[in-house]
């Protein structure tokens, strides 16, 4: 199956790469902000949002241009 690289996570308005909060993702890393944060185990283990590369895409990819405001 061929993937389209302009649906990338790099390019969806819920890819969270922290250079806005000025923290630092190692290498292409980002955070997927479209579902919650994933919980953990532990009760007061603060939930996780899932670890994506930009280069990763799925079925929930939305451009920043086209997204509603």
């Amino acid at each position: 199956m061929a993937t389209n690289t302009n649906a990338a996570c790099e390019a969806c308005r819920f890819f969270d790469d922290h250079k806005l909060n000025g923290g630092q993702a190692s290498g292409d890393e980002g955070l997927c902000r479209f579902n919650p944060p994933v919980s953990q185990p532990e009760p007061k283990s603060p939930g996780l949002w899932p670890v994506v590369a930009s280069k990763d895409w799925c079925g929930h990819f939305t451009s920043d241009m086209t997204a509603a405001e």
